[in-house]
């Protein structure tokens, strides 16, 4: 496993980043694997060198964040893994367990580090851009976590460019902590972060985390196999509209991945690591497949033609991943 800096922090993080959504329990989503299940995968990811794991609160709320806490005291030494968890979608039908104000995210982070079983995370990122709270009473918040020692960094999620900017502004504005990466919706299907969200990271010395770097499973065949998650997540029909475009990308992967004699989902993250300024995909595993697929995606290295061949199709596509 390779190691490389988180933008421009000096923490050394896997090349791939380990999430935890598939972990939790079912009654949150059906497709979610139930912790005995989970844990072979987990354990399987640290023996492979994995040090990044990403989960989140809302993440079968909060279940997923418990199950990556005791396979951590269990597999891992705390001080040696990077573990990232986010803040801001809906808890419960409480009117303040939601968003970024200063109240839910105080009480977010201390809940988190409950349930995680650890007295700080490394990463703390907001799970999406919040319009109801003022930017400042956000940052601010954020920065008394960091130095009250809750927190290592702060990240942010899926965003527009201008506010994330504007954020990032008025942090080196007030002398705040400032956000170290930013976790977006990016694979070959969707690259509309080519235009203005992934330069910013790379001029601004951002770490990038690309989640659904195999697009919910449609660059690895998914499609055709027609898996349980791919015909239940209606989170997936609002990323994917399955129009022609999708199908050309979908075939010229399969294309090289056959010259190349490996399974689909090697080609797809193997493009997406090698593109500039990434750090670590974000990759989830449900199936033994899914691991070794992705570290050997990682160590995949693409030529230039072929490169061509998987680009060739894209045309530009409505913004998603943003709610």
């Amino acid at each position: 496993m390779d190691y490389v800096r988180l933008g421009s922090t000096g923490m050394k993080v896997s090349r791939l980043c380990f999430g935890c959504m598939t972990y939790g329990t079912k009654r949150w989503r059906d497709w979610v694997l139930e912790e005995e299940e989970s844990r072979p995968f987990l354990q399987k990811a640290f023996e492979s060198g994995i040090n990044f794991f990403d989960t989140a609160d809302v993440y079968s709320i909060g279940v997923s964040e418990e199950i990556l806490g005791r396979a951590v005291r269990d597999f891992a030494k705390r001080d040696d893994i990077v573990i990232a968890t986010k803040v801001f979608q809906t808890m419960s039908r409480r009117p303040n367990d939601r968003g970024l104000s200063r109240k839910h995210i105080m009480s977010s982070i201390d809940a988190s580090l409950k349930r995680l079983g650890t007295d700080y995370v490394d990463l703390y990122i907001i799970h999406r851009f919040d319009p109801d709270t003022p930017i400042e009473e956000t940052i601010i918040a954020l920065d008394d976590i960091v130095r009250a020692g809750k927190a290592r960094y702060i990240g942010a999620s899926s965003m527009a460019s201008w506010q994330f900017m504007k954020m990032l502004g008025i942090q080196e504005r007030l002398g705040l902590a400032k956000f170290v990466s930013m976790q977006n919706h990016y694979n070959l299907i969707y690259r509309e972060e080519e235009r203005e969200m992934l330069p910013l990271c790379r001029a601004e010395g951002i770490g990038v985390t690309p989640w659904s770097p195999l697009a919910r499973g449609l660059l690895a065949g998914s499609r055709k196999a027609q898996t349980h998650r791919a015909g239940t997540d209606a989170y997936m029909t609002q990323l994917y509209d399955h129009h022609a475009e999708e199908d050309a990308i979908i075939d010229a992967v399969a294309k090289v991945a056959a010259a190349r004699g490996v399974p689909p989902a090697q080609v797809a993250i193997s493009w997406v690591a090698s593109r500039p300024g990434i750090t670590a995909p974000i990759i989830g595993a449900s199936k033994p497949h899914h691991l070794t697929d992705a570290l050997a995606g990682i160590a995949l290295h693409l030529s230039d033609e072929e490169i061509a061949i998987l680009e060739s199709p894209y045309r530009p596509r409505p913004v998603a991943g943003h709610e």
